[in-house]
């Protein structure tokens, strides 16, 4: 049986709908909040106002300056992808290499997570078509790396505290970033390609949903050995939902480098397919961009929420591709690779897009700024210092 939340201290539900989705709304703890004590106030913010740090008003008023209550919320899935990458084995000459370190019972303690009432319910493997050539293996054996990788967690949370403190139960799918030879291959095959018809929803006024070659692939592919990273994500999603349909659930898929883009494509893959989904959120960072117009269009339609953390001198941010702007002012602050489309033929800009390189921002940004070498800008651990230390941000 699910978590019963007190409903004594509860408003009434009210109902959203987003896209093909419907799912409720509850605003908690809005008579008698004066007279908690602080530290009681501070659970009632957050338990009354989750929706809100989870996309549902595309988090306006929340980024300039950025929310105290949103800063804690992004910082907390930050460590959900720190723990994604102190899992890996990146360990070469280790037999292990490339699989997670420890148990899904043990994971989250091991990584310093033990005490956030999230349990580990499912590791996650990407499957890789490119591999390095033959030869490589005896010339550059360190480059070899096997065919399918663990990639990242799903996580539940079962703690009650936890609950009544969010306000919900919560979901968490974390990945990591690019970390094999094979996965590096993957990443430059950055032409787009259609998404499959089970990932699309028909629509007559926008052109086929598009996205990187090289991540579809990752997400999709199979072998007779190896389950998809995409039919793990849907199976598991299904167990989940339906287990705890009678309770406030939300899905946060959150990543970094590739993990950001694999999160934002995960996320397009449930709303679509799921009519009873939950709130479904992406918090992301430092992640390439992932696909076209349509793509971005799609994702606005099913009502996918997705907040792009973004160091403005963090190269990955910039690419693949490039992006026809509408926004001659907005060009400027994102880069060399965005296109004005003001004053360009419409024939001049069908021509770019037939090309296959023509990507399109997602999302709401969350854009920080740092001085460093590319990998210093790229860390994750950048990322994170800088969330802590920024008050107002650049939109």
């Amino acid at each position: 049986m699910g978590l019963i939340l007190p409903i004594s201290k509860c408003s009434t539900l009210s109902t959203k709908r987003l896209g093909a989705r419907r799912f409720k709304i509850t605003s908690s703890w809005n008579s008698g909040f004066n007279h908690y004590p602080v530290s009681d106030r501070a659970v009632a913010e957050l338990r009354d106002r989750w929706m809100e740090f989870q996309g549902i008003k595309n988090w306006e008023g929340l980024l300039d300056p950025l929310d105290d209550d949103l800063r804690k919320e992004i910082l907390r899935y930050g460590k959900f992808v720190e723990a994604a990458y102190r899992c890996f084995d990146f360990d070469m000459s280790s037999p292990s290499y490339a699989t997670c370190l420890y148990p899904k019972s043990s994971m989250l303690t091991n990584c310093g997570l033990d005490k956030t009432g999230y349990r580990v319910v499912k590791n996650l493997y990407a499957t890789c078509v490119v591999q390095m050539p033959r030869w490589t293996k005896k010339t550059f054996p360190s480059l070899a790396s096997p065919r399918s990788s663990w990639i990242g967690y799903v996580a539940v949370c079962d703690d009650a505290k936890e609950i009544v403190r969010l306000g919900r139960r919560d979901i968490v799918i974390a990945y990591r970033g690019t970390a094999t030879s094979s996965e590096w291959l993957e990443n430059f095959r950055a032409t787009l390609t259609c998404l499959p018809d089970n990932m699309t929803t028909p629509d007559e006024n926008y052109d086929q949903p598009m996205v990187q070659s090289g991540l579809l692939s990752l997400y999709t592919t199979n072998t007779q050995c190896d389950q998809s990273l995409q039919d793990t994500i849907r199976e598991e999603i299904r167990k989940i939902v339906d287990k705890y349909s009678d309770e406030p659930l939300s899905i946060t898929i959150t990543g970094h480098s590739l993990g950001a883009a694999l999160a934002t494509l995960t996320a397009c893959d449930i709303t679509t397919n799921f009519s009873n989904a939950p709130i479904v959120s992406v918090v992301s960072f430092g992640g390439p961009r992932v696909g076209n117009k349509s793509f971005r269009c799609q994702l606005e339609k099913s009502g996918t929420n997705v907040l792009r953390i973004v160091n403005s001198d963090d190269p990955v941010t910039k690419v693949p591709g490039f992006v026809i702007d509408d926004d001659i002012d907005d060009m400027a602050e994102k880069g060399t690779t965005h296109v004005a489309s003001t004053g360009m033929p419409s024939w001049l800009q069908k021509c770019m897009e037939v090309t296959q390189w023509v990507y399109a921002e997602v999302g709401k940004e969350l854009r920080l700024s740092s001085k460093g070498d590319i990998a210093t800008c790229h860390d994750l651990k950048t990322y994170l210092h800088l969330v802590t230390l920024v008050k107002n941000v650049q939109l």
